[in-house]
């Protein structure tokens, strides 16, 4: 390759604006239209965290999540529980949030929009977001679960850790996609 030839190629590829993220038909828990594929201003990710309100497995991941979001937040990256299940209405998915003690936004994806960007099929199962509402990484939060009812006493790999140390160190994610154990989505199976 020349050397033109590879300038030109360093400013397209430098240049190019990502794909925009496509409008979404998200809502928070007050009815207002929102886009999380659109990151927030001085946000490098977003985490998308899917949740149902009636899946033990999710709610026993609570406090990692949490833990997870305080940790990553100061390095830039958002975290958001998208509720997917058309069952869980704006007042259970309140009660939900304030009885686990979440404090990060919350949306309801009824027409699972978000479900069908990511790709997820269960939850809890988390899809990191970056720019343009690229899918850095989708799948599991950690190992803890081998298979639906049976689990280990501590996990061996933490897949979403490491997925967001790579994020916040600028590096790309070495594994981009994991397989989630969890509660199926109910709408999915329609």
């Amino acid at each position: 390759m020349t050397r033109k030839a590879l300038a030109i190629l360093v400013l397209l590829v430098t240049t190019a604006a990502p794909a925009a993220a496509g409008p979404v038909r998200v809502v928070d828990l007050a009815g207002k239209s929102v886009n999380p594929l659109v990151l927030p201003s001085g946000r490098i990710a977003i985490v998308l965290v899917f949740t149902t309100t009636d899946c033990p497995i999710s709610n026993r991941y609570a406090p990692d999540i949490q833990d997870l979001a305080a940790r990553f937040q100061k390095q830039g990256i958002a975290f958001t529980l998208v509720y997917p299940v058309s069952l869980d209405t704006p007042a259970v998915i309140r009660e939900h949030v304030k009885k686990f003690g979440y404090a990060m936004p919350a949306v309801r994806d009824t027409a699972q929009e978000l479900v069908k960007h990511t790709g997820v099929t269960v939850t809890p199962e988390v899809a990191v977001i970056g720019p343009g509402g690229q899918v850095l990484y989708r799948g599991r939060i950690d190992d803890r679960y081998i298979d639906f009812g049976k689990d280990r006493p501590h996990p061996t790999e933490r897949s979403l850790e490491r997925a967001l140390e790579a994020v916040a160190q600028g590096k790309p994610v070495t594994v981009r996609e994991t397989k989630a154990v969890g509660c199926f989505l109910p709408d999915l199976l329609k």
